[in-house]
């Protein structure tokens, strides 16, 4: 019996002939929005659990950054913006690489929206669910707009499984900020998928990094920040313990994402 010819479309599942229910397209993907980044330190030792040694050293620097994404492949998603618009909790550790380069490895990140979510996986991002809220400033001079000057306020915070695990306040100081996280240095992270044929093996994760390009961001906007990372009993990202605040910036970000390349040790 002679099997019949089907092309699949899909580059996500569902695969199909037609490709129309496919989670996400392949890339390029385009990228826009807000970000609240609030930059820390802590102990180094504490995040080895976190990080593959292949990736490198932990240095007991990170970054947590909230953001409010809007993000499309040839537009037809800003025209439905629930396909385009999603929130989400990303935090960031620097690395001392094994050449002795720097880098950002992404050991958690939370998001709201499922096709971020495979998009995330497939960059080596590991994606959860997750409820992340943040102020937005907008170009207005009243109260409720948060506009970038001196003294106004903002805020983030991120609940996973309806448990309250990160969160932040900010002051703008009216000065000039600098970009942070993996907004100041290239990031990897580690792709790996069970196979189910052998339940009893983990996965062998493998170091990848975005192909980032036409990358556009705006002014950065410093400010005065607390951050705190709250015990949860799903997640191990407290398990950084006791962190201080070093730095803290908002602004605007325009990136895109042709795809991934390898960035094994």
């Amino acid at each position: 019996m002679s099997t019949p010819t089907w092309n699949n479309r899909g580059f996500t599942a569902p695969f199909t002939a037609t490709g129309t229910s496919a989670l996400v397209p392949p890339p390029p993907w385009h990228y826009a929005g807000w970000l609240f980044n609030v930059a820390f330190s802590f102990d180094a030792a504490r995040a080895l659990p976190l990080v593959p040694p292949a990736a490198g050293r932990p240095v007991g620097r990170g970054c947590v950054h909230f953001a409010d994404w809007q993000a499309c492949t040839d537009g037809h998603e800003l025209l439905d913006p629930i396909l385009a618009q999603y929130r989400e909790t990303i935090v960031v550790l620097e690395l001392e690489r094994p050449d002795g380069s720097r880098c950002m490895y992404c050991p958690a990140i939370w998001v709201d929206q499922d096709i971020s979510l495979m998009r995330g996986l497939l960059q080596g991002w590991p994606k959860k669910m997750g409820s992340t809220w943040l102020t937005r400033s907008l170009p207005l001079d009243h109260p409720a707009a948060a506009p970038l000057r001196a003294g106004s306020r903002l805020g983030a915070a991120l609940a996973v499984k309806d448990r309250r695990l990160i969160e932040a306040q900010a002051t703008l100081r009216g000065e000039a900020g600098r970009p942070l996280g993996f907004l100041a240095m290239p990031t990897v992270g580690a792709v790996g998928w069970a196979d189910l044929r052998r339940p009893e093996a983990m996965p062998e994760p493998c170091l990848v990094r975005p192909d980032i390009r036409d990358k556009v961001q705006s002014a950065w906007h410093a400010a005065d920040a607390q951050l705190r990372i709250h015990p949860h009993p799903g997640e191990d990202i407290a398990c950084l313990g006791e962190i201080e605040v070093s730095d803290a910036a908002a602004g605007w970000v325009g990136i895109t994402v042709a795809g991934a390349v390898d960035a094994g040790g």
